[in-house]
């Protein structure tokens, strides 16, 4: 997510022509990758926000679903702060009482891991109260019949009883997107890092959808990207699936295409490798890697189930990392190699709205320092394959305009000179005199037919639930002061840097003998890990939340549960089952130092969650009843959720 387009094009086209594997991923991974997933099923194309950042000061409602922007992009807050002083409602969905949602008209805050379920209710609420946009569905899309079945069973009562978030305001939520002039629903990462993530940002497509908002003005889907090159990462060939100009790895055109580009024959380039947990899960096992290179990343503080990656790191023949400073993964490796850092070189960088940007440099590296560019450059040279690639960032561009034309994400249009003279230049821009695409879908959707895909998803209990054991429920997010593994913002000295915190509810808090700043260790089937405790009612009772910016005894994923989406493959960050005890008070600030006993890692496994048939689901109180070939009427109410039928209220 912080490295230049240009860098990104030539890491994949290393991986395949330099060392002429299989295995790469990005970090985006752990990001973004569910809501690109579902929007390209749905949409036909990948691009977190649809329209400028500038409409969301124009739209009248907005919902933001796990999104917290006031602490996680203040500069974004602007076009926020403007719409509110317009007169905008805004609706915030988080289990805490973030700073965003302090500033909402109304603030739901469902049980971790019920997104899915609260999603489908709103959308059950829209057909049954009359807020569909008819013309819309019938004229834009195809699939809804589908949909309208899979959430008729989502009745309000039973989506407040599963998410926790009460009827009235799931219909003040519907009313106010309806009936608003302009609206949007933004999703990020609380609703997406679950090992549903993919149904769950499909379910609020389906929503958008239904109402009618993509490429209607100020109003859509969107996602919010939370790293500068979140988006420009994610489209010219890092992923283990990918080629540039967001292009499949498997497609016979898309190699041809390429492969003339870079010079190869099409049959050189490898097919399509496994995801970064699943790459990282099987190092040093049979036929897995068994020499890394990680390319500006912490895996051993951002990667799920922390201790598994760090007994997998040390099974490899040799380990090998690039960064800035001397991170908790550079710590583990055989060989480092330093490299300038981001205002020490010049590249473009593709923000959340699909604007190719330009970074300049502020000033040179040290001497003797390389670039990424350079670097990959001279290890190319060294490994025979030199002849393929570029240490100039303007020739990379120029060779990545030429990758990526006819793709989805075609920059063949744009210029060093045009980014300068238009202040940045949105893809797709397929020629030079091409005005670019500030906003998608106002006539047609990239798919075969022009159409957007309602898609049908049910709502499942998160991978793992509380017990006896383990009787709460974990989250984790990012803190204003902090950005990413901490890597360079714990480098900071004073007030800039709290110690790293748990936050839970005073209920909970006084349950547990805990006080404000006492020392907590937090436990799961993974890990455990020590925090300070802060004492807040903006939590649900239920709920522990910690911040994963730091390792060592505070590694937060230590804890994670890294079960995979079957579809993007993002592992469950933001849900699992957590037991608390307090371990010392205030003043044992030796115990954030100590690293915690930790359980045994298991023996190798990297199995996705996967849907279970409609034939073998349970039906219990967290999911709603499966449909049945036959209809049944039903006065009790009480019922629904309970036993699998469809059946008719006592309204009908």
């Amino acid at each position: 997510g912080g490295l230049t387009n240009e860098k990104a094009y030539a890491l994949g086209k290393f991986a395949r022509v330099g060392l002429r594997t299989a295995m790469i991923d990005y970090n985006g991974r752990f990001c973004m990758s569910s809501a690109a997933t579902a929007g390209n099923k749905a949409f036909g194309v990948d691009r977190g926000l649809p329209f400028p950042l500038a409409d969301v000061a124009e739209a009248a409602a907005i919902l933001l679903v796990g999104s917290n922007p006031a602490d996680t992009m203040p500069p974004a807050m602007q076009y926020f702060d403007q719409a509110r002083a317009n007169g905008a409602r805004h609706i915030v969905i988080d289990p805490r009482r973030t700073s965003t949602a302090e500033g909402a008209c109304l603030h739901l805050a469902p049980v971790p891991g019920t997104d899915l379920a609260l999603a489908n209710g709103l959308l059950h609420i829209a057909i049954r109260e009359g807020y569909l946009d008819q013309a819309y569905i019938a004229e834009r899309t195809t699939g809804f019949a589908a949909v309208k079945a899979a959430v008729s069973s989502y009745w309000p009562d039973w989506v407040e009883r599963t998410t926790g978030v009460p009827v009235a305001d799931l219909r003040e939520t519907v009313r106010t997107l309806a009936t608003a002039p302009s609206a949007m629903i933004l999703t990020a990462r609380g609703a997406e890092q679950h090992s549903n993530g993919t149904d769950t940002a499909q379910a609020f497509i389906n929503l958008a959808l239904a109402l009618g908002l993509p490429g209607k003005w100020a109003s859509g889907y969107g996602t919010v990207t939370g790293q500068g090159n979140g988006q420009g990462g994610r489209e010219h060939g890092q992923k283990a699936d990918q080629l540039p100009g967001y292009r499949r790895l498997d497609d016979p055109a898309a190699r041809a295409h390429v492969a003339g580009v870079w010079g190869i024959d099409p049959d050189e380039l490898p097919m399509p490798g496994r995801s970064a947990f699943e790459m990282l899960d099987r190092l040093g096992t049979d036929g897995g890697v068994r020499t890394l290179l990680v390319l500006a990343s912490n895996v051993v503080v951002s990667a799920p189930d922390a201790n598994r990656i760090r007994h997998r790191l040390a099974a490899l023949d040799t380990l090998v990392v690039s960064d800035i400073f001397l991170s908790e993964t550079a710590m583990l490796a055989d060989v480092v190699l330093p490299t300038a850092q981001w205002a020490e070189e010049e590249g473009t960088m593709t923000n959340l709205e699909g604007r190719v940007i330009r970074r300049k440099m502020a000033l040179p590296p040290p001497d003797g320092v390389l670039d990424d560019l350079q670097m990959i450059t001279e290890l190319a040279t060294r490994l025979g394959r030199g002849q393929y690639f570029s240490d100039k960032p303007a020739e990379v561009f120029e060779e990545l305009r030429r990758a990526s034309a006819g793709g989805v994400a075609d920059y063949s249009g744009i210029t060093y000179d045009r980014i300068e003279t238009e202040q940045g230049v949105f893809w797709p821009c397929p020629s030079i005199d091409h005005p670019g695409t500030p906003r998608l879908f106002t006539d047609t959707f990239p798919t075969p037919d022009g159409r957007a895909r309602f898609i049908p998803v049910i709502h499942r209990a998160p991978a793992e639930t509380p017990d006896p054991t383990y009787p709460y429920v974990l989250t984790t997010g990012r803190l204003l002061q902090q950005y990413q593994s901490g890597t360079q913002t714990r480098r900071l000295g004073g007030t800039m840097v709290p110690d790293p915190h748990v936050q839970l509810h005073p209920n909970l808090a006084r349950a547990l003998s805990i006080e404000a700043s006492d020392m907590v260790e937090l436990r799961t089937r993974r890990g455990a890990a020590v925090f300070r405790a802060q004492i807040t009612d903006a939590i649900r009772p239920e709920v522990l939340f910690v911040p994963f910016h730091w390792g060592g005894a505070s590694n937060a994923n230590s804890l994670t549960d890294p079960a995979l989406d079957p579809y993007s493959k993002m592992p469950e960050f933001k849900v699992c089952a957590v037991a608390a005890t307090r371990i010392g008070g205030p003043d044992d600030t030796h115990l954030l130092a100590a690293l915690p006993s930790q359980p045994d890692v298991l023996p190798f496994r990297s199995l996705p969650i996967t849907p279970r048939s409609p034939a073998r689901r349970r039906t219990t109180r967290t999911r709603p009843p499966n449909q049945k070939g036959t209809s049944m009427h039903s006065k009790n109410r009480f019922l629904q959720g309970i036993f699998p039928f469809t059946g008719a209220g006592v309204d009908k």
